[in-house]
């Protein structure tokens, strides 16, 4: 089984650049705003990724069959009390990403009237192509410095499948200390709550 385990070292997260002219950097409670009273719409192609209001990428074929395979995987190994989302909104303090793969706690009705938050969130998932950079440091910057407990980024250049665990929570420059890097023909546990819940075979993940 080709899994490496290492630790990060903070020192190789990207640090976004800022643009050279001033810019302003909206709170949570504005960007709900702006979407209550239509100034952001369905069709707007952003999220809010650390006070920023950031571009989506487009997703191409591969991207989003691993997507559905990824939720379909999960989904199917959740006990009752979690459910599996995909490309939906989850808050967090400064943010407002819409992982490709969610696990919530509870259930779709409790959230009826808000979107989940970091502590009901216990694995996000990236699936990355072009957008690998992007889901390697600011996308693991801002899930570590919420506290989610695990980020899968499913990388699709190299076949693997990248495990990220004990984040660091609230700090300047937050990240994961653990990496584990499991390859297609790997089975990789799904954890929740610090308990495995079943193993999924990383070819299942993989267009």
């Amino acid at each position: 089984m080709s899994v490496n385990t290492q630790p990060i070292a903070f020192a190789d997260v990207p640090v976004v650049a800022l643009p050279p002219v001033p810019v302003w950097r909206l709170s949570v409670e504005q960007y709900h705003h702006m979407i209550r009273f239509g100034i952001l719409t369905d069709d707007d192609p952003v999220e809010l990724l650390e006070g920023w209001l950031i571009t989506k990428m487009p997703k191409n074929p591969p991207h989003r069959l691993s997507t559905q395979l990824t939720r379909e995987a999960i989904a199917h190994l959740l006990p009752s009390g979690w459910y599996a989302d995909a490309q939906e909104p989850i808050t967090t303090e400064d943010s407002e990403p819409e992982p490709d793969v969610v696990v919530v706690r509870g259930e779709r009705r409790a959230y009826h009237d808000h979107h989940p938050r970091e502590y009901d969130v216990t694995l996000v998932v990236e699936v990355a192509d072009t957008t690998l950079p992007r889901d390697r440091a600011l996308k693991k910057r801002l899930y570590a410095r919420a506290g989610i407990p695990t980020y899968w980024i499913i990388n699709l250049a190299n076949s693997q499948l990248e495990v990220y665990t004990e984040p660091t929570g609230a700090a300047e420059q937050a990240d994961y200390r653990q990496r584990q890097d499991y390859g297609a023909a790997d089975t990789a546990p799904l954890v929740l709550d610090g308990v495995e819940s079943g193993r999924i075979a990383v070819r299942d993940l993989l267009p």
